[in-house]
């Protein structure tokens, strides 16, 4: 493995990484949020909002903008979001070859409501692979960037921290997996990132940084089954 490290538990963020789902979920708050009288752009919710809970992104709300949004606007964007999802969800392209070939245990830890999580798998057809194993954000005090979650995920699955690697897409999950005191790879090949992803201070943050599944034996050849003869 080519950070030196063995891993023995590898925890998937879901949205962005087996999931393609940060630009359908940008599109649809941008557009509640508007139509409630507050203005962001793709630029504020990924620097912003990427990889946070609902309540955190709401607690931002109401203090960037001095607005508490009316009862019924979780309702509506959880609605609009998940009938974009009907239509236009898809499966990270190559991450369902690498859960199937894994050798290793695995899991899910997000910041996505049980309800939403439980439906995005449903759609690309990882319900089953990952039934059981699925962590959220609504089981912890603090939601990323703190390390709550990914200890919490640690501490269900019998494993330390050390020996713990995690993929995730956003800064706030770089930051919490950091602080958790495990590995993290980047993963940068979701239709929201850039090239720009590549650098800066995230990209510095984790242990390793890449933009396609198929590369992922590649660097961790060690977490692949061996095929029988």
């Amino acid at each position: 493995m080519k950070d030196g490290m063995r891993h023995e538990l590898i925890i998937f963020d879901c949205d962005g990484v087996l999931i393609d789902s940060e630009t359908i979920s940008a599109t649809m708050l941008i557009e509640t949020l508007r139509d409630h009288g507050v203005a962001v752009d793709a630029a504020y919710v990924a620097e912003h909002f990427l990889g946070r809970s609902y309540p955190t992104v709401m607690k931002q709300i109401r203090s960037a903008f001095g607005i508490t949004l009316s009862d019924d606007f979780e309702d509506e964007y959880r609605a609009r979001l998940m009938a974009a999802f009907e239509t236009g969800l898809k499966i990270m392209p190559g991450v369902r070859d690498v859960i199937d070939a894994i050798n290793r245990p695995f899991c899910v830890a997000t910041s996505s409501s049980p309800r939403r999580v439980t439906r995005s798998l449903e759609l690309v057809g990882l319900d089953q692979v990952f039934a059981g194993r699925v962590f959220t954000a609504s089981e912890v005090a603090n939601g990323k960037p703190a390390p709550d979650l990914f200890l919490h995920v640690a501490s269900r699955m019998g494993y330390a921290p050390r020996q713990c690697l995690v993929i995730e897409d956003s800064r706030n999950g770089v930051l919490a997996a950091k602080a958790a005191g495990m590995t993290v790879w980047r993963f940068i090949g979701g239709s929201h990132n850039s090239p720009a992803d590549r650098i800066g201070p995230t990209a510095d943050l984790a242990d390793l940084t890449f933009d396609n599944f198929a590369q992922f034996f590649d660097l961790a050849p060690d977490l692949k089954k061996v095929a029988l003869a």
